[in-house]
């Protein structure tokens, strides 16, 4: 956790001050946070002894990653387009891999000091840890939702890439529908907090995006599954790309339980 504070601050000393930004060769946007945050955090975590895949680093192949049991999975700066932007909608993700399986995460945002951390075993807990440090707020499992037949779905700030005939269906299957949206993995604050219900990604996503927040959501009785096979999604693949994919909270879940017209989305 400290990695991710102390990271935070670093990456807030450079918001507040001039930067540039350069295109990697995939075309997304780098700047001086986003590698100095990275040398933070993997300093830190390196202590651990667990190996680490991150965004900005030099991931090892999968020939010598597939027999790994633990590892950790870095974002140091989720949200860099938000952070040029200068809107405050970015976060620094931390997860731990336990055999393809997101165990543990946590989600900072730098620009209001909040956390929130978890995973498996651990419940799931949020806090201000620059105004009230010692107070933290453990989250609940929602179980149900008002039964008023509505449901928030948020969506990405700039990626804002959906597919059409999804959204109908979301829309013939609840009375009330609304879309909200946010940058960087600060929708998983909504998730957790059931502020939104669900989020679906039709763009491309790598496995440092999501498997911070998708540990959390697994300790909340919720889920991330491919939008194609509809099976949970896994960590240190071959590939590190993700799958499109729907992130549901338990409450969601719930409700497709109870509606039979709704086909699992």
């Amino acid at each position: 956790m400290n990695a991710a504070i102390v990271a935070g601050e670093r990456i807030l000393e450079i918001y507040d001050s001039p930067f540039d930004s350069t295109l990697k060769d995939d075309g997304s946007p780098v700047t001086i946070a986003d590698l100095a945050s990275s040398s933070i955090i993997i300093d830190l975590l390196t202590s651990t002894e667990i190996p680490i895949i991150g965004e900005e680093k030099i991931n090892l192949p999968f020939a010598e990653r597939k027999d790994w049991s633990l590892n950790w999975c870095v974002d140091p700066l989720d949200g860099t387009k938000e952070f040029i932007k200068k809107n405050g909608e970015f976060a620094v993700n931390i997860a731990l891999i336990e055999k393809h399986q997101a165990i543990f995460g946590l989600i900072t945002e730098p620009c209001k000091g909040r956390m929130i951390a978890g995973g498996l075993g651990l419940g799931v807990h949020i806090w201000d840890y620059i105004n009230d440090p010692e107070m933290t707020t453990v989250l609940t499992i929602q179980n149900s939702l008002k039964m008023d037949d509505s449901i928030v779905w948020i969506g990405s700030r700039s990626h804002p890439n959906f597919d059409k005939n999804w959204i109908t269906r979301l829309e013939e299957a609840f009375v009330s529908v609304e879309k909200i949206s946010k940058g960087s993995a600060l929708k998983f604050f909504d998730l957790a907090l059931e502020d939104a219900q669900i989020y679906p990604r039709f763009a491309p996503t790598m496995e440092w995006d999501i498997a911070a927040g998708h540990a959390l959501l697994r300790e909340l009785g919720g889920t991330i599954v491919s939008l194609e096979t509809g099976k949970e999604l896994e960590y240190n693949k071959e590939s590190l790309f993700n799958p499109h994919f729907v992130a549901k909270t338990n409450a969601f879940l719930e409700r497709e339980k109870k509606f039979s017209t709704l086909r699992p989305l």
